[in-house]
């Protein structure tokens, strides 16, 4: 389950939410994406039975299937999913299958049960109390998934892991977090994530907790700890900002930054001391273009998040745009080019995947 140690882009903390459910009568839907793992604590009653913390719906007494709509908080391609029904075991739902959609703007569940929905994972059977694990093979990128348990039952939480693609129409591409998860960027390697994902670095938002960052365990030698992100694309970096937020008896003693220009490595940020609890700001003056940051903390410690505010190059503009526009369906990209140029619309689209921006597009 390598796919496992992708971000998750349904989860609540990336701004996912579960738009529809035909039925929840024992466990809210909402549950699906909520971020912490599953808990049960035994004999507590509600009105409605046994509380469980995750999506249950009521006894079928009739033909049919049971289903939610899932919004992705940060859109992309899936690689692969994992419907979890920890603490569901006489009332686990025996199969199930999900399927994906990509739509433009922010569509009704009435809008979204009438657009194209395309398979992801098909009609595949399911252990209770265990997390279930579908790898995923469709290059598209994907806006919702919607998960059908038939004939009915309960399902913890529903975790879809893949590559976010930014949509660079909603971006300032002259000023941005070059190393935001929502923007493209990705955590390419790190020397230890004992305690937490070292994707939390660039996930959106502030940490609420400590749990919410980064952190490695204590190290008992000379060397240090690092983390590699591989930016949103190729561009200049202006200013970084590295909190450690949270972490009071536990943050780096201090930190410096490296990018990757040109395939050299060259300095951004010198070896420069940290506070515990912090928000720290720094600019940067070098103005190589890198297309990767390497962030090494010394010599060990926790860190909430990293965020590398700057310009993309021309390269990186282009790079970003036919990244989104390469993996769009067909039918997303002929509505998104039939606004901008309806004549030359279908051939283009029909020419993916393209290396260079179409006319169209240049905007952009």
């Amino acid at each position: 389950m390598e796919f496992t140690g992708l971000p998750e882009l349904a989860s609540r903390r990336v701004g996912g939410s579960v738009v529809w459910a035909n039925d929840e009568l024992f466990a809210e839907k909402e549950n699906l994406v909520r971020g912490s793992e599953p808990v049960f604590q035994p004999s507590t009653f509600g009105h409605r039975g046994q509380v469980y913390d995750g999506w249950e719906t009521r006894r079928r007494r009739e033909p049919g299937v049971d289903q939610a709509v899932i919004r992705l908080g940060l859109p992309g391609v899936v690689r692969g999913i994992v419907v979890d029904t920890s603490y569901f075991t006489g009332n686990y739902p025996p199969f199930c299958w999900v399927d994906g959609a990509a739509v433009e703007g922010y569509p009704s569940p009435a809008e979204l049960s009438e657009v194209d929905w395309q398979p992801l994972v098909p009609r595949s059977p399911l252990l209770g109390d265990t997390k279930n694990p579908f790898e995923v093979d469709d290059p598209q990128r994907f806006t919702h998934v919607r998960l059908t348990i038939d004939p009915d039952g309960g399902v913890a939480r529903l975790r879809v892991h893949g590559v976010p693609v930014a949509d660079p129409r909603f971006l300032d591409l002259g000023s941005l977090d070059l190393a935001a998860l929502e923007n493209g960027a990705g955590i390419d390697a790190c020397s230890n994530e004992f305690y937490s994902s070292p994707a939390n670095l660039i996930s959106p938002g502030l940490a609420a907790v400590m749990g919410e960052g980064w952190e490695t365990a204590r190290r008992r030698d000379d060397g240090n700890d690092w983390v590699s992100v591989r930016l949103a694309a190729e561009g200049v970096v202006r200013l970084a900002e590295l909190d450690t937020s949270h972490f009071k008896g536990n943050a780096p003693g201090c930190a410096a930054l490296r990018g990757l220009a040109g395939g050299e490595w060259v300095e951004l940020l010198p070896r420069t001391r940290l506070q515990p609890d912090t928000r720290h700001r720094f600019p940067v003056a070098v103005g190589a273009a890198v297309t990767h940051v390497r962030m090494d903390v010394h010599p060990d410690g926790g860190m909430a998040r990293l965020r590398l505010h700057g310009t993309l190059t021309e390269a990186g503009r282009r790079d970003l745009i036919l990244r989104w526009f390469n993996r769009l369906p067909a039918t997303q990209a002929l509505a998104i080019l039939a606004v901008r140029s309806p004549v030359d619309a279908a051939a283009v689209v029909a020419s993916r995947p393209l290396d260079e921006v179409p006319p169209a597009l240049a905007a952009l």
